[in-house]
């Protein structure tokens, strides 16, 4: 174990034990979060509450998830990775706990939404691609696709389990389950991660003799401070507009639309919740296999060009999925599958690549938080759109429609983000020391 974890080279790095801890923790924290879309229906059916009320907890839950994320970014840089990720598993079990005990839709609001997404938004995609960033110089790319596929696979693949105990023994036990497996990856936490290579005395990853590590003076501010200010640098470029934009567009399709609302569309043509289930549960299989492709092309190809293609694939096959839909699963289906499947979060890879590019690696992490921001922000937006609709028409069928054309004007505005660094700012003036008189 000891050659594992301070081993210098090869499979032998500790960066590899780093990337193993951030990949189960990110398992761990995306089926934490997606475990509302299959315990929606159990609640509703318990308490009466429309499908509607509660998809306002995933809401909320959906856009902290993202809000957080830059804010999470810029403590990591503050107070260390491991304390920041071990504090978000406690809270993510104590909200997942606590759930148990609701009796009205803001106590579910208060667990599922605000419990959960902050401690799952402290270890959303911008926990991974700081990681990716810090300890790796070769196959960065590579380790940002696995971590991606982490956070995404993890949410799908646990999904038939959850959906099996739920309704076999009661959403509660689920929930308790959940609960205690976070719990059990604190220590591993703990033990394992550390916050940058020369805390261990290494260089990162495939670094050369002499590197140095970019970093960016933040003039002791604290985390809050250092998030609005990458903020504030990046929305004066286009790049980061159109990032966010194609990002926003990303979560609706994705999270808002197909994580949380796949199963009851599923259940509106009579096919078993445990059916649909497993039918996401492939997604995950075909995404695990895309989205480390995708960081496998991003190391070798334009971003740019990449994320054209995944966004027009995921809208045309976002506009035909109503089309599929059957009491049992029918060949056709696993068209949609498929192609929804590989590119489920292949976006992740080119954009964090896009963000390095025209940012600069030091603010990298965080600015990648805001763009992930609005992909969160667009998954909540898209919940709550998406519950209206299929309440005011009685399907879900325009909210496929709608997410296959926003698709594929992401896809434009991803192929139209600038080339180069396009961010060119000088280092922040230290914030101002208060001198006692």
């Amino acid at each position: 174990m000891a050659d594992v974890l301070r081993g210098p080279i090869g499979w032998k790095h500790r960066a590899w034990a780093v990337a193993g801890v951030t990949f189960v923790a990110l398992v761990a924290a995306a089926a934490f979060r997606s475990s509302t879309g299959v315990l929606i229906q159990p609640v509703s059916d318990e308490f009466g509450w429309s499908i509607a009320t509660v998809s306002v907890a995933v809401t909320i839950n959906l856009m902290l998830y993202g809000l957080v994320a830059p804010f999470a970014a810029a403590l990591m840089e503050k107070w260390g990775i491991r304390r920041v990720v071990a504090a978000a598993l406690c809270m993510l079990a104590a909200g997942m706990a606590l759930s148990t005990l609701v009796t009205a839709p803001w106590q579910l609001m208060l667990t599922w939404g605000l419990m959960m997404g902050l401690g799952a938004g402290s270890m959303a995609l911008v926990f991974g691609a700081v990681v990716a960033q810090r300890w790796f110089v070769a196959r960065r790319g590579l380790v940002t696709g696995i971590f991606s596929a982490a956070s995404a696979t993890g949410q799908l693949l646990f999904l038939p389990t959850i959906a099996q105990l739920s309704t076999n023994q009661g959403w509660r036990a689920a929930s308790f389950l959940l609960a205690g497996i976070a719990l059990l990856a604190v220590p591993v936490v703990l033990l394992v991660l550390r916050d940058r290579p020369s805390d261990v005395g290494l260089l990162p990853y495939g670094a050369p003799t002499g590197w140095t590590e970019d970093v960016v003076d933040n003039g002791g501010r604290g985390a809050a401070a250092i998030a609005v200010l990458r903020l504030r640098e990046a929305s004066r470029t286009r790049a980061f507009w159109l990032l966010a934009f194609a990002f926003f567009v990303c979560g609706w399709s994705t999270n808002g639309l197909v994580g949380t609302h796949f199963v009851p569309a599923a259940h509106d043509h009579g096919m078993p919740a445990t059916t649909a289930a497993g039918l996401l549960a492939l997604i995950g299989v075909f995404d695990l296999v895309g989205t480390i492709g995708s960081g496998w092309l991003t190391d070798r190809y334009d971003p740019r060009k990449l994320l054209l293609v995944y966004y027009a694939g995921r809208g045309l096959s976002l506009l035909i999925v109503h089309l599929l839909w059957a009491p049992t699963v029918q060949p056709p289906m696993f068209f949609f599958v498929v192609l929804y499947g590989l590119d489920w979060v292949a976006t992740v890879p080119p954009t964090v690549a896009l963000c390095r590019e025209c940012f600069g690696g030091a603010r990298a992490g965080v600015v990648f938080g805001w763009v992930f921001a609005w992909h969160m922000v667009g998954a909540g937006i898209s919940a709550v759109v998406s519950g209206v609709i299929r309440e005011a028409t009685g399907s879900y069928d325009w909210a496929w429609w709608s997410a296959g054309a926003l698709c594929l004007m992401a896809a434009w505005a991803s192929y139209a983000v600038p080339r180069g660094d396009v961010l060119r700012v000088p280092d922040p003036a230290p914030a101002p020391q208060l001198t006692p008189r």
